[in-house]
């Protein structure tokens, strides 16, 4: 099955390279800003709260599996450290935990907003190639 997986991505990846030249680490971006408009979409603060933590657990298991690929450059490893990090803070912030205070249900829908801009302010400061970025938004789309 994880070779099915990984030739599928493969072939994906190659597919893909021509939009995600036009995209790139955009991808990414639109992820969180999807993830944004369905935790504004919902009510309720706990499933709010729920959407929010599942996309940090997704994206971060993606940059796992993206960082620990034989495809992946020393210096996108560094970036991938990089976005990782900030991702934590987010979700630390979420959680209320190691020195942030829990975010209050009714500012998750502006943590949400925080959280795009934050992203896209990673995506200037922060480098990875293209190569990276296609397999973590292949990662998201085919495993999450």
């Amino acid at each position: 099955m994880k070779a099915i997986i990984a030739l599928v991505s493969v072939f994906l990846m190659f597919v893909l390279v021509v939009p995600a030249n036009a995209g790139g680490k955009g991808e990414l971006q639109k992820h969180f800003n999807n993830v944004a408009n369905k935790v504004k979409a919902t009510e309720n603060p706990s499933v709010k709260r729920a959407i929010l933590e599942d996309s940090f657990k997704d994206m971060s298991e993606a940059l796992t599996k993206v960082q620990n690929s034989f495809l992946i450059s020393k210096e996108d490893k560094v970036g991938i450290d990089g976005l990782k990090a900030i991702l934590k803070e987010n979700q630390d912030e979420l959680a209320g935990i190691n020195g942030y205070e829990r975010v209050p249900d009714s500012q998750l829908n502006n943590f949400s907003n925080y959280v795009v801009q934050n992203m896209a302010q990673a995506d200037q400061m922060i480098t990875i190639s293209l190569v990276a970025a296609i397999l973590i938004v292949i990662l998201l789309v085919l495993v999450f």
